[in-house]
Parts: C-alpha cells; structure tokens; sequence
C-alpha cells in the first residue's frame, strides 16, 4: 500500500521525499550528515568570531567580577582594568578593581588620581570582592596570601605565562601592552570612543569608550612601550590610533608628567654615580631605600648612557632585594636574564619582555641564599647578573 504524498510544488522534493521512506537508512545517514554540517557551522562560526565578542559574551553571565590586577599595578594594568570594568558594567555586570601590594611610583599614582580609578588593595584572597575573577595584565595570581587557591574565571595578559581561565583565556605575547588588548575588544564588539566635550548618551552605538578609559588604554600602551617606541606590534598601533578619538588631552598631559620627588632623583643620581659598567653592560646595587618604584626609574636613566645596552638596578628594602632590567641589546633579552640570574636562589623570581623585566629575592637573616641553603654575598649576585647579561649561565 503507497503512502500519499501532498503536492510540494517540486518535483525534486518528492522525489526525495519517496527515496526516503523506501530506504531509511540511507535517509537517516543523511539527516545525521546535515545535523554534523549544522554543528560544525555552528562551531567555526562560534570559535572564529572576534575574541572581544567572546569575552563580552563571557562576562554577560556574570552578576559581579573582580577584576584583578597584579602586584604594585603600572598604569598598562591600572587601564587594562579599566576598560574590563567598563566592558562588564556595559553588560549589566557589577565590577570592581583590586590589586595587591602598593601604588608607589608618582606616575602610577598621577593615573590612579587623575582618572579616578576606583582601585582596592587586597592582603588575603578572603579580600576578593567576588566569586570570579578576572585577572588583566598577568596570567597567575600572586602577591597575597592565598593566591594559589584563585581559580581565574578569565585571564587577559600579554606576559609569557602558563596561566590560564576557566571560561576564557587571552595571552598575546607578541603585543606590547595588556591595554591594546583590551583596546581591540572595544573595536571588535564596535565600541565608539568618547570624547570629553561629549556624553556617551549622545553616542549611537550599544557600546562606548568612555573617556576617561580611552585615556587609560593610551597611556598604558605607551608607558609599556617606552612611547610606541619598543617591543611593540602593529597591533599596538592600531589600538592606540582606536581609542585616540576619546582622549582627554589634559588629563593626559597630567598623568605623564607628575611631580618628581627628591627621593627619587636623588636615587637616580645614586644609581648612576654607583654604577658597574663591563663593556656594553651596567649593574648599579642602590643598597637600601624605602621607595622601590625609583629602581625602575633609574634603569630608565641607566640605560640611556652613552655605550651601555644592557643594565639592572638592584635595591633592598623591607628584606627584599627587588631587581629591574632594560636591555636595548638584541642578544640580551631581559626577562630571560634576570630569571637566570635568580634561578638558584632561594625565594626568588624574574621575568619579562626582551627590553624589560624585573625579580624580587627574599633575605635570611640579612644575607642571600641559594636553594641550597648557601649564601651569596651582594658581590656574588651583581657577578651573576653579569653573566647572566653576558650569556654565560
């Protein structure tokens, strides 16, 4: 007995309509092909849109995130914060930045002041303010006690690092600031910057750049680029001329030049007066001090002498001896060096980029340690900088 079939206006569909219900099999074959195609589509288009709509999707989810920053945060962390923040709060998701450690350094301190970032500092993870956590401009936690138990719900960072999110995970190594990152979710979920003179009532777009963020992610990639001038990408760049529509030229101008105290000039002149040079390299041990952010400051300084490629400033302060690198030297890649450097000591570690890095290393009783429990005396850890700039271990 036949089964009638209704009149579909095709013959090419009743044909096929008739082969299926004589062979079944072969219909269901093919109806679980279409269902795979379907999928697949479905998961090349899901995997291959822009990694900002996937974040901004992530976070939609959420009813709060911390957004953590790393220990003593840079105005790079400070702004890639910022713009997560914004990017949560767009979605109707409550955000809230912390950070261990201090905001010491004048320049860090004029960005947290000038553009009001609204910043807590955190000493245990019975601090962190929400359940997930989103850490910016690092890959693991550290800094605090129980650190090691946060389990990152996303990690955005441009340092090398092993670390990772739950939910989502972007490191770019080959991107010279956490904030161009930052700066190309806004582009890729179309994001309008803006300016000071303007509410972001008046911008037609969903989303927005607010002003004082697009001064942020700005400053942040040009203060982790020495100006677009090093370790950058093209990226960079792009993200940079981005977010430029919505900057507030005053407010900028106000961040990048703060008041220099004299302890920190006066420690600039220590470093270079005390400094060690052996052919293109310099070591200059600061001794103790009680603002470590001036050892970066004077590596800044250090590097710039005539002849001189590659330097590290050392000082000790509340028992740790804290190290900051700059290398203009192509075989000298900086991060790498200073974790030599340290890599058989006892409570110590370093890294960074090829230009910049920087270590901390605890004292025992006042002196340095190996893991093996020997000590090194300060001379001992200078001649392994040296080598270690050198290449020689």
């Amino acid at each position: 007995m036949g089964v009638a079939l209704p009149e579909f206006g095709s013959g090419v569909l009743n044909r096929l309509l008739s082969m299926a219900l004589a062979n079944p099999e072969v219909a269901a074959a093919v109806l679980v092909g279409l269902v795979a195609l379907v999928v697949g589509l479905y998961a090349i288009r899901r995997f291959t849109r822009p990694r900002g709509t996937r974040f901004l999707e992530a976070l939609s989810g959420l009813d709060e995130v911390t957004v953590l920053l790393h220990p003593n945060p840079d105005p790079d962390a400070m702004a890639t914060g910022m713009g997560v923040a914004s990017l949560a709060e767009q979605v109707d998701t409550e955000a809230q930045l912390q950070y261990p450690g201090q905001i010491r350094h004048q320049e860090n301190r004029a960005f947290r002041t000038v553009l009001d970032v609204d910043v807590e500092p955190i000493e245990h993870v019975s601090d962190v303010t929400a359940e997930h956590v989103v850490l910016v401009d690092h890959n693991e936690p550290r800094g605090f006690a129980g650190a090691d138990s946060v389990l990152p719900f996303a990690v955005v960072d441009h340092h090398p690092g092993e670390g990772s999110g739950e939910a989502f995970t972007d490191v770019r190594t080959d991107y010279g600031a956490a904030s161009s990152i930052v700066g190309e979710y806004f582009d890729d979920v179309g994001a309008e910057p803006v300016p000071p003179a303007k509410h972001e009532s008046e911008v037609g777009s969903d989303y927005t750049v607010p002003s004082t963020v697009a001064t942020g992610l700005l400053y942040g990639i040009l203060t982790d680029t020495n100006r677009l001038t090093s370790g950058c990408s093209a990226a960079d760049f792009a993200a940079a001329g981005y977010v430029y529509p919505g900057i507030d030229e005053d407010r900028l101008d106000r961040i990048a030049n703060p008041e220099v105290s004299t302890e920190v000039l006066e420690l600039k002149a220590r470093a270079i007066a005390g400094r060690e040079v052996r052919g293109p390299f310099a070591v200059s041990d600061v001794g103790r001090l009680s603002n470590v952010d001036a050892i970066p400051q004077a590596a800044d300084e250090l590097v710039q002498l005539e002849g001189v490629t590659a330097v590290v400033v050392l000082g000790e302060c509340d028992g740790t001896i804290h190290l900051s690198g700059r290398s203009r030297d192509d075989r000298v890649h900086m991060g790498d060096t200073l974790d030599s450097a340290v890599s058989v000591l006892r409570e110590a570690s370093a890294g960074g980029h090829a230009r910049m890095g920087g270590g901390r290393l605890s004292l025992r009783d006042g002196a340095i340690k190996t893991v093996a429990r020997e000590t090194v005396p300060r001379d001992g850890l200078r001649e392994r900088l040296f080598d270690a700039m050198a290449g020689e271990i």
